[in-house]
């Protein structure tokens, strides 16, 4: 069952990067994150945060093509999934996700609606929505456990 953990207010990109700093600070070994948000919401600027987070000094950067960026030199390893482009579930196996999924570190996803069906038992949500009534850096970031 579904349960909101947090709710976040954004109005500028630093606030974005903090809120991801923040909970990355938070975060364990195993796990996981998906990130969600249509394009242009924040999402690379929200796992920069993340990345700060777990004190990782590498600049963080959408794998987009890649699907799949590995990062080793902070607290814990960041495997940092985009999976817009993903071709099929099965590729998600070829390119390491279960041993992502069950490794040493966290994993944070973006676009993960489109894995649905492979993603953990249990894992979080982030969901990250503009709302220009509200300004046009406004953003509503919501935590949820799965």
């Amino acid at each position: 069952m579904a349960e909101i953990v947090r709710q976040w207010e954004s109005n500028s990109v630093e606030d974005t990067f903090e809120i991801g700093r923040q909970l990355a600070s938070e975060s364990s070994a195993g796990d996981v994150y998906c990130l969600d948000g249509d394009l242009g919401t924040g999402k690379t600027v929200f796992a920069q945060g993340f990345g700060a987070g777990l004190d990782i000094e590498e600049p963080i950067n959408s794998p987009t093509f890649t699907i799949l960026k590995e990062y080793h030199d902070g607290r814990l390893p960041l495997y940092h999934f985009d999976v817009y482009r993903i071709g099929s579930e099965d590729e998600m196996d070829e390119i390491g996700y279960y041993d992502a999924i069950d490794g040493d570190g966290v994993c944070l996803i973006e676009w993960s609606q489109l894995i649905q069906d492979i993603l953990p038992e249990r894992y979080y949500r982030i969901t990250i929505e503009k709302d220009t009534a509200k300004g046009f850096d406004y953003r509503n970031i919501t935590l949820t456990k799965i």
